[in-house]
């Protein structure tokens, strides 16, 4: 996958697997507030790149199929540290996450309770603090005239108007071409932009692979009738189906396991709960559905089998996209579609932060005292987003218990 002769990987392997580990461990609150931990971490922390591109690999994540915070710290990986970066940068901030559902598949029993019902209460609220920081951040680079500032306003409307994975598709269409109109002057060469080392022979190798596995994966369990087959193309054809990720995915999932008897509609909600309070991507949510599912090996080979298929997909299709995306965004008209997408996210972000972010965890003034606290230790006091976790954690214990 990676051009030793054009990209020089300026991160080990092993630096990026710690790196996503911890974000893995301390990023609560869905996919869009990982897109804040993650901007925190790359733009401003590490400045492994700028908001511009940080935007563009967000753009591009939304439009694709699959879970869209893992595939950009999926592609932050490969441009750091080449194929062995993007597995690391998966397996670090996937494993946190997966491990707790897994030992939850097992009987143990998470955030039962007053105290536990408190922590879920202040993860969701930091979470309101992330992403404010995110959108706040990203309006300041990415909305600085006008016409983007517009660009913005209408994907935040379309964005909550059409409900859904549509609605953020066609909020960045809008900005795209919003931005071909309104954004084509003053447009720089960028000879310094990211290049993501995937050949075009493995991004199209990529994209076909995709495609067999849709299409090849009901052939095939139907030809061998094996459990481990037929549990891989449930939860392959969910990641595939999906845009955006996070909570879009579940009907997919209760569709896959649940209407065909794998796994109980109880079982099914206890997971769903517990996925919300633990750190990481909601799609290891399928670890716990693979483990005590009847279909196929059940226990950690079954939970491995729908962890690996259900973020495939989404991995395939990002790396069949990036060889044609780094031509593409050479151009300069292409670079005026990129800035009015850019302005988009920042629409698509600031609708996700009223809800379901917000409408969610502030149900009264405790709730959002708590909020602007958090914000006001990102933003002025500039705590590390882990230590606000627990800052939120520790307010939700006590909002709980007054």
């Amino acid at each position: 996958m990676t051009q030793a002769s054009t990209v020089t990987a300026r991160s080990s392997v092993w630096e990026v697997f710690l790196v996503f580990l911890r974000l893995g461990a301390t990023s609560f609150g869905g996919p869009v507030a990982h897109l804040g931990y993650f901007r925190t971490e790359f733009v401003e922390r590490r400045k492994w790149m700028d908001d511009r591109e940080y935007a563009d690999l967000v753009a591009l994540s939304q439009f694709l199929p699959g879970p869209a915070s893992s595939q950009v710290g999926f592609g932050v990986g490969l441009l750091r540290a080449g194929a062995g970066g993007a597995a690391a940068a998966f397996v670090g901030f996937t494993l946190p996450s997966a491990v707790l559902m897994v030992g939850f598949a097992y009987g143990a029993a998470w955030f039962a309770g007053p105290v536990g019902d408190g922590l879920l209460t202040g993860l969701k609220i930091v979470a309101v603090a992330i992403v404010a920081q995110a959108v706040w951040g990203m309006a300041r680079t990415l909305t600085p005239d006008k016409p983007r500032a517009g660009i913005a306003v209408i994907a935040l409307i379309t964005t909550m108007v059409l409900v859904g994975s549509v609605g953020q598709i066609a909020a960045i269409l809008i900005g795209a071409t919003g931005g071909l109109i309104f954004c084509r002057a003053a447009v720089e060469a960028r000879p310094d932009m990211l290049h993501f080392p995937v050949r075009r022979a493995a991004g199209i190798a990529s994209l076909v692979a995709f495609v067999a596995l849709l299409i090849g994966g009901p052939i095939l369990v139907a030809s061998t009738g094996a459990g481990g087959v037929a549990l891989f193309d449930a939860f392959y054809r969910a990641g595939a189906l999906v845009f955006g990720g996070g909570h879009v995915v579940l009907p997919l999932l209760q569709a896959g396991v649940v209407d065909p008897g794998w796994v109980t509609d109880a079982q099914f909600l206890a997971g769903y709960g517990v996925a919300q309070a633990v750190p990481g991507p909601l799609f290891t949510f399928a670890g716990y559905l693979g483990a005590i599912s009847d279909m196929g090996p059940g226990g950690t080979w079954g939970a491995l089998i729908a962890l690996v298929a259900v973020f495939l997909p989404g991995f395939l299709v990002l790396v069949g996209v990036l060889p044609f995306w780094n031509t593409f965004r050479r151009r300069a008209w292409a670079q005026a579609v990129m800035r009015g997408a850019n302005a988009a996210v920042v629409g698509i972000l600031a609708a996700a932060l009223y809800s379901p972010v917000f409408t969610t965890a502030i149900t009264g003034p405790g709730p959002f005292v708590l909020a602007v606290i958090c914000f006001v230790l990102l933003i002025s006091w500039k705590l590390p987003p882990w230590a606000v976790v627990i800052i939120g954690a520790a307010g939700g214990v006590l909002i709980g218990l007054l």
